[in-house]
């Protein structure tokens, strides 16, 4: 993750989750299993979904912006989904000064799945088609519910995921005042 102060606002850039890429060992009501975004879910998420908000650690009341609002861009493309935000909440800029974001993650729900065993027989779930919510920027204060990058919260209508935290080298740069 790229990341940019200013004055008045942080820039970040970077992929949120890597496609084709398994999770760390999760927990389910029905066991563990392994979980892999497929190639495409994203861009058909997003062809969908043009509104995706951006939020602090998954936090609807520290909902940041959108694609509508201008402030967040999506696509994915080889590698996965691919995010560049403009932050200018003033938490999230004092955040980032202490150094204290740690990378991103997203929520979601999914619309098509394949449930299987991987290559060791472990239970493995394919996303091959989900609904993107949000992404979050995630902060030091952000402690997973379970050992692994997946939570799930659930309400009686529906489940929505949190899908794997994928954070490569956090590159911090500070621009000066003029």
């Amino acid at each position: 993750m790229y990341i940019t102060i200013r004055a008045d606002s942080v820039e970040l850039e970077g992929y949120v989750n890597a496609i084709e890429r398994k999770s760390k060992p999760l927990w389910s009501r029905i066991g563990q299993f392994v979980e892999r975004i497929c190639k495409g879910a994203f861009k058909r998420a997003l062809e969908r979904n043009d509104d995706v908000k951006i939020m602090l650690n998954h936090d609807p009341s520290k909902t940041l912006g959108s694609q509508r609002e201008g402030n967040l861009e999506l696509y994915e493309d080889n590698i996965g989904l691919h995010a560049r935000a403009t932050i200018t909440d003033p938490e999230v800029i004092d955040i980032a000064r202490k150094g204290d974001l740690v990378g991103w993650s997203f929520g979601f729900y999914d619309r098509e799945v394949q449930q299987k065993r991987d290559e060791d027989g472990f239970p493995l779930r394919d996303v091959i088609d989900l609904d993107l919510e949000e992404v979050s920027i995630l902060d030091k204060r952000t402690t997973p519910a379970y050992d692994g990058t997946l939570v799930a919260v659930r309400s009686e209508e529906k489940s929505i995921f949190y899908g794997e935290t994928f954070s490569d080298e956090i590159q911090l740069r500070e621009v000066p005042k003029e």
